[in-house]
């Protein structure tokens, strides 16, 4: 039942995820400044460079998208910590840069480095932030929360429910309710579809037995038609005689 349930809803979860963030991304210069940075890395002689730096630069944004949305638990984020990891990110990007150009594959193997410390460190906070916000004695004072899949601050600093990966009470109800109208749906449809079959095939038997008579009555006006034409045919011949 639970499989099916994800089979029929997949569409609508794909729609609800269109545009969702990371908690990196909740900045709108964040990937114009990555992009930026990049950049400058690599020298504008290089082959295929434009294309290096959009995978580059998918592959960075990507990180913060992949790790907020892999549990719910890591949905929150404190907004200083999440610009510590931007700024993180940044001072790494410029080391890089102050070092002596070495080659791509060089470079592309200390871009990788810094994503898998920066997949490591993001996935830590999120989880070291989500124990203490979701903790029975739950004390924050770190100023206001983000919530990386919509990008909204939150005044709260405590969690619970869905924020915490705890299932909401009415969820099995509501997702029975759900299905009933999807079955409700499908049975409607099937039964326009029968309904139109039925209506189609009426619609074609009588067609058959209208132009049966139209054949028909054709005939026997022909037939008289055609008694007329030889009765007419023997008085003009009676007439010349």
């Amino acid at each position: 039942m639970r499989d099916l349930w994800l089979f029929l809803l997949l569409p609508l979860s794909l729609a609800n995820f269109h545009g969702v963030k990371g908690c990196l991304e909740c900045d709108p210069k964040f990937i114009q400044d990555i992009k930026s940075l990049l950049e400058k890395l690599v020298p504008s002689e290089v082959p295929g460079r434009t294309q290096l730096l959009e995978w580059q630069v998918k592959e960075m944004v990507n990180i913060s998208f992949m790790v907020s949305h892999r549990n719910k638990m890591l949905r929150v984020l404190a907004v200083q910590k999440a610009i510590y990891l931007r700024t993180w990110l940044k001072n790494e990007l410029y080391k890089v840069g102050n070092k002596t150009w070495k080659g791509v594959f060089i470079l592309q193997g200390n871009l990788l480095d810094i994503r898998q410390n920066l997949e490591s460190r993001l996935q830590e906070i999120l989880k070291d932030f989500s124990e203490v916000a979701c903790s029975e004695d739950c004390v924050m004072t770190e100023g206001p929360v983000l919530d990386c899949w919509s990008c909204h601050r939150i005044s709260t600093q405590c969690f619970k429910g869905e924020y915490c990966g705890e299932e909401d009470p009415r969820q099995p109800e509501n997702q029975e309710i759900a299905l009933f109208l999807i079955l409700i749906a499908e049975v409607v449809i099937l039964g326009s579809a029968l309904l139109l079959f039925h209506i189609c095939v009426t619609h074609r038997r009588k067609m058959k037995a209208a132009r049966r008579s139209l054949e028909t009555y054709l005939d026997v006006k022909l037939e008289k038609l055609m008694e007329i034409t030889d009765e007419k045919e023997k008085e003009d011949s009676g007439i010349e005689k």
